[in-house]
């Protein structure tokens, strides 16, 4: 029985994970075993930032909302206003009405005006 090295095989295995590697600092970028473990953690990190980012910008979105509508009327707060768009059946989600409040502060004062008319 002829022996059967796995040569090619192993040396795309490892090309795949250095070159994944590439830009770390140390033997991390080119020990294979090294590598390998940072490889994983990389990834285990960016599967859970991506979830993150989606909070993180939700948050970011609540924040320039509630800076926009105090900047119209200090006394109104972001979660009267969100309350006040529910009742008067404006369904504009928070990525698009921050996107108002920085860009398009006539339109955005126009759905506070709204908002607040329902409140009352």
């Amino acid at each position: 029985m002829s022996r059967v090295t796995s040569g090619k095989v192993t040396h795309a295995r490892h090309k795949k994970v250095i070159k994944a590697a590439k830009g770390y600092s140390g033997r991390r970028k080119n020990a294979f075993r090294t590598a390998t473990q940072a490889v994983d953690k990389a990834n285990q990190y960016a599967t859970r930032d991506r979830k993150a980012r989606k909070r993180n910008f939700r948050a970011l979105w609540i924040q320039r909302i509630n800076a926009g509508v105090r900047s119209i009327d200090a006394a109104f707060t972001y979660s009267r206003f969100i309350n006040g768009l529910a009742l008067a059946g404006i369904e504009v989600d928070r990525k698009v009405l921050a996107d108002l409040a920085v860009h398009e502060p006539a339109a955005f004062e126009a759905i506070v005006n709204k908002a607040k008319a329902a409140l009352a």
